[in-house]
């Protein structure tokens, strides 16, 4: 893994397949905070208690007008069945499949030997700037209630 992305940098843009195989493009939520919420693999635990933590919080990321996607590595065919399974129905669901975790690489939370991204939190501002960076250890769930005060302050 290269260092992870830093703060106050422009955010490298990308384009991912969300879970339903429609095309998602950071450029185009300029205007709106985004929270990138990389976890390592879906039908994991942690993956599942991190993802419903952004289902559940929904309404507190439209307040602060911010969007949260999920980002891993799954083919989307995955994301969608996984969604499906953990009752995730309105929060976006990135697949960073092919290249195989390129955006992962481009933000520097890639892990090469396992072929996955750390679990990573990184929000970015209404102008595409980076302003908050946490990598997590891969078995501990991110504190959403962490996450919506970083918001609350950018």
């Amino acid at each position: 893994m290269t260092d992870p992305i830093k703060v106050g940098i422009i955010a490298p843009d990308f384009t991912l397949k969300d879970q339903h195989g429609k095309e998602l493009k950071l450029n185009d939520l300029k205007g709106k905070k985004v929270v990138l919420s990389f976890h390592p693999l879906s039908f994991t635990r942690v993956c599942t208690y991190q993802t419903q933590d952004l289902e559940k919080h929904k309404s507190n990321f439209d307040r602060l007008n911010a969007i949260a996607l999920g980002v891993s590595v799954d083919a989307h065919p995955s994301k969608h069945a996984w969604a499906k399974e953990i009752g995730v129905k309105e929060t976006l669901l990135l697949s960073d499949f092919w290249p195989h975790g390129a955006v992962a690489k481009a933000y520097g939370i890639f892990r090469e030997v396992e072929g996955f991204s750390e679990r990573a939190t990184i929000i970015i501002d209404t102008e595409g700037i980076v302003r908050w960076v946490k990598i997590y250890p891969i078995p501990e769930r991110p504190d959403i209630n962490e996450i919506i005060q970083e918001l609350e302050n950018i």
